[in-house]
């Protein structure tokens, strides 16, 4: 399953969780997608997968 925003592209970014003592390890920071039914600029409604970030900012109508 995709976990990239279909509004705004926002995808997985890998980095390094780094502790006190600047020892490294590997991490992900990982966007929060929602499963949304939405409202297109056609008027159709579709299953979209969106970042809450474009939910709150109004990027997308909801159908509800």
């Amino acid at each position: 399953m995709s976990k990239i925003c279909e509004v705004c592209g926002k995808r997985p970014a890998a980095g390094n969780s780094v502790s006190h003592s600047k020892q490294t390890t590997r991490r992900w920071w990982k966007p929060n997608i929602q499963k949304v039914r939405a409202i297109m600029t056609d008027g159709t409604v579709r299953r979209v997968k969106v970042c809450t970030k474009c939910l709150k900012s109004g990027k997308i109508k909801r159908a509800i």
